[in-house]
């Protein structure tokens, strides 16, 4: 027995089709004008990343400056 004859069976109809329009709907708005999109996208904003910072000595680097380091330590 189906329940399409029904309140119950109508509602469900109309829930569905609600889920499918809104989908529709939007991408309607959004897809055929531009300015749409833009306007709503432009208004949030998006992860912005910080200058890069100076890069870390390199390992030959870090052993010269110990080397200059301990050196200095001896003489004194």
């Amino acid at each position: 027995m189906s329940a399409v004859g029904t309140s119950k069976g109508i509602l469900e109809i109309a829930k569905f089709g609600f889920y499918v329009a809104v989908p529709i709907g939007l991408m309607y708005t959004f897809a055929n004008n531009s300015t749409n999109i833009k306007k709503f996208m432009g208004d949030r904003s998006y992860v912005v990343y910080p200058e890069e910072a100076p890069r870390p000595p390199s390992p030959e680097e870090m052993r010269e400056m110990a080397r200059e380091l301990a050196r200095k330590k001896n003489i004194s």
